[in-house]
């Protein structure tokens, strides 16, 4: 479903239903009631899941959960927030956090804008990560990327000052649509001259590391919240 008449809106995702492997129905059940946050209509303490105070990341469209799985991992004093719509990679993710004991990561399944609207506090992150958004690569799909002006400017009111927005693609096109539009909100600025050197914590996805080994590109793109 791209457009949702209640919400008057053109979706950056399609609703795929998906087919559930054993291990992630099995995590969805064992793992779900205390790793899933319900979507509510409602303000969220961010802290509160996690039962201490740390800097929160939101992540939005963890995929399968690969790469979200190895970050929390590698920062355990950093709590992370994960929002994705389709259920096999919220099972597989919860299948992760089971297998490695991650106790730093939590889940929401709903649309990640009207997590922010109704969920995430203004100033409440220290950092948002958005790795490889569906393209949208025809010309005329290029409405429904995520990375757009009026999205951008509710994402970065989430953000307190002094945090970072992190994009990555390995769309030439989309790297340079998300590098204006990212370059023109007053309330980011570049932490590079323009693209950025691949940040140590996010490790390389297969499918990139293929990609490269290839030929192909890969754009990192980190802004700061001022």
């Amino acid at each position: 479903m791209l457009y949702d008449p209640t919400e008057r809106r053109i979706r950056s995702f399609v609703t795929r239903a998906g087919r559930l492997s054993t291990g992630q129905a099995k995590a969805l059940e064992q793992f779900g009631p205390a790793f899933l946050i319900p979507y509510q209509k409602a303000a969220l303490d961010l802290h509160a899941p996690f039962g201490r105070q740390a800097p929160v990341v939101l992540e939005i469209g963890f995929g399968m959960g690969d790469s979200t799985a190895k970050i929390a991992q590698a920062m355990p004093d950093t709590d992370f927030i994960g929002v994705e719509v389709h259920t096999p990679g919220v099972g597989s993710l919860l299948k992760l956090i089971g297998e490695q004991g991650l106790r730093n990561l939590r889940l929401i399944q709903h649309d990640a804008v009207e997590v922010l609207d109704h969920m995430i506090p203004d100033g409440a992150l220290h950092g948002v990560h958005i790795f490889f958004p569906d393209p949208w690569h025809k010309a005329r799909h290029n409405k429904r990327r995520l990375i757009q002006a009026p999205f951008v400017a509710k994402l970065v009111q989430k953000i307190a000052p002094g945090g970072y927005l992190h994009c990555a693609t390995d769309w030439e096109d989309y790297a340079v649509q998300m590098l204006e539009v990212l370059s023109q909100e007053p309330l980011l600025a570049n932490a590079a001259q323009a693209y950025a050197e691949k940040p140590a914590y996010r490790p390389l996805t297969k499918f990139e590391n293929r990609g490269l080994k290839l030929g192909h590109g890969v754009w990192d793109l980190v802004f700061k919240r001022v």
